[in-house]
């Protein structure tokens, strides 16, 4: 694949004016807005119709959203990791994702209208598809059931008093989407030029391996319903071997420091073309020249954006495989940098730290710019820091995720995975950066549990990057156990740190509490879900709102 040329720049640009706003409630944007006689007549009009669901996708920003879990934490308190969230009136998540999932309901309608070579038309219905399943399945993970649009509408359509679906209905809905797309698109071998990082049949698969694992999760743990959860676990297993199976994708490999490569997945070198691993992404271009859009993440990190806590840095293994209070390496930390010492590599391409050679040489935790003390270094590229503005693109679904899911989908299915499975999955993000291998005999000889340590790789390789780790303690049902600990950060070391707190809140290990316990809650009978917004609840008396709020 090639990065994008100016072509596709004026392809998105073109295809913007097709981003109308939307109405409070589910969105029914009059069909005259996109039924112009002049539009609709060939298989271009679908392409820049369907560039608009493009600029839905999560921004780069959306990497701060780890705040909203035990791993991270910004300038200020997270209303949802400290409980405090309030029903609101109205809700971006919800108002942007119908009005995403109007615009793709309206190109699947209008390409009948379209005249032209098939296999094009079929591709970019297929893609309208891929959005619409995309976004009712973020819809469904936020609020539950939630109404199943697979149709435009008007102010006099029944649809308007739309009735909340069944989450089973609609993730299987969302499922099926994606199995139709998938023959109909490309793969990413085949997308260059002006088509670098349009949905590829690899994405569709991709993201019924997301769908299905996480209504899997769901199924297991909040409804205890196993004849759920195990179709939806071996939906992900299938998709996965699928995936892997057809070598579209693998591990990213910096070839010049290939023990950092995992650090430099998050820079330029892993950007576009060079990049294997990447399977859906948010584009923003290539610089100044070739520019979809910039972004300031770089600054946002300096400015303590979000940034890793205690919790996230006991999480790390030893370089011998075992957790802390299992390795001879843990011994009682006396400076700063003990911590990265002899730990996973992942840590010290994550977080900021001395060792960290080809970011900086002198830094090491301080308490400038941030309340933890921790710097996050993911995606934090020096050459854009003067520039104030950076050009890397957002990495939505990478291969990682396909092995991660594989594994784990295998282990709740079947209660064991075979040391087979381990290596060509979680083994190989090990191999990456030089960790070693995780087997059962490992495990039972140690005294570890597998199903943990599964969850462990999830959570530092993903860590401080979207919000990965939030939704997995919300479909592990463990939320209700870790959200209401007290945030703690770096350990105060007075003759190496700056700008520590005046009278600092210490533990009794003189780690830093940055939130209290007292100052955290978490309500497991209705935090689990967002609040439907309001306004919506007051336009249509057939939408309900969650338990609890």
């Amino acid at each position: 694949m090639q990065k994008l040329t100016i072509n596709y720049l004026l392809f998105l640009l073109s295809g913007s004016l097709l981003v109308f706003s939307c109405n409070k409630q589910l969105d029914k944007t009059p069909e005259s807005q996109l039924s112009d006689a002049t539009f609709w007549k060939n298989p271009n009009d679908l392409k820049l119709a369907c560039n608009a669901l493009y600029s839905y996708l999560p921004g780069m920003e959306s990497n701060g959203y780890d705040n909203r879990s035990d791993n991270a934490y910004g300038l200020a308190p997270n209303d949802i990791s400290d409980g405090s969230r309030v029903v609101t009136g109205s809700n971006s998540d919800w108002s942007r994702s119908y009005a995403a999932i109007r615009i793709a309901n309206n190109i699947i309608e209008k390409a009948t209208n379209v005249t032209g070579n098939a296999a094009e038309i079929n591709r970019y219905i297929s893609e309208a598809k891929f959005f619409r399943a995309y976004f009712h399945f973020e819809l469904t993970k936020r609020f539950g059931d939630v109404p199943l649009i697979l149709r435009t509408f008007t102010d006099a359509d029944t649809l308007m008093k739309a009735h909340r679906t069944n989450r089973n209905i609609v993730i299987d809905s969302a499922l099926k989407d994606l199995t139709d797309a998938a023959p109909y698109l490309p793969t990413a071998q085949s997308l260059q030029n002006e088509d670098y990082g349009r949905i590829s049949s690899g994405a569709t698969i991709a993201l019924k391996s997301v769908v299905a694992l996480f209504e899997g999760s769901w199924a297991k743990y909040h409804e205890e319903n196993t004849s759920y959860s195990n179709k939806y676990f071996d939906t992900v297993i299938n998709a996965s071997q699928q995936l892997i199976s057809s070598g579209q994708y693998s591990l990213f490999n910096y070839s010049p420091k290939q023990d950092s490569s995992y650090f430099y997945l998050f820079q330029y070198a892993g950007d576009g073309a060079t990049n294997s691993e990447s399977i859906f992404v948010r584009l923003y271009g290539q610089n100044i020249f070739n520019s979809i859009a910039s972004h300031r993440y770089t600054q946002n990190l300096d400015s303590g954006y979000t940034c890793a806590t205690r919790s996230l840095m006991d999480a790390y293994l030893y370089k011998d495989g075992l957790p802390i209070g299992k390795t001879t390496y843990s011994t009682t930390q006396d400076s700063t940098m003990a911590e990265f010492t002899n730990r996973d590599p992942r840590l010290g391409m994550t977080v900021f730290n001395k060792d960290l050679w080809y970011i900086s040489s002198d830094y090491q935790p301080t308490f400038s710019f941030t309340l933890t003390g921790y710097k996050t270094a993911k995606y934090f590229i020096p050459s854009d820091f003067g520039l104030n503005a950076s050009y890397v693109d957002n990495i939505i679904i990478r291969y990682a995720e396909i092995l991660l899911n594989y594994a784990e989908a295998t282990y709740e299915r079947n209660g064991s995975i075979s040391d087979n499975v381990l290596n060509t999955t979680i083994n190989l993000l090990r191999k990456r950066v030089n960790m070693p291998d995780l087997t059962n005999s490992f495990v039972s000889s140690n005294g570890l549990n597998m199903l943990d340590e599964i969850r462990r790789e999830r959570r530092v390789e993903f860590a401080l990057e979207g919000n990965h780790r939030y939704w997995d303690i919300i479909r592990w049902k463990i939320a209700e156990n870790v959200l209401p600990l007290a945030v703690r950060g770096s350990k105060i070391f007075a003759n190496e740190q700056s700008n520590i707190p005046s009278n600092p809140n210490l533990d009794e290990n003189r780690y830093i509490i940055v939130q209290s316990a007292a100052l955290r809650k978490f309500d497991p009978q209705k935090d689990y879900l967002t609040p439907l917004p309001t306004n919506d609840i007051g336009n249509d008396e057939n939408l309900t709102q969650n338990l609890g709020w």
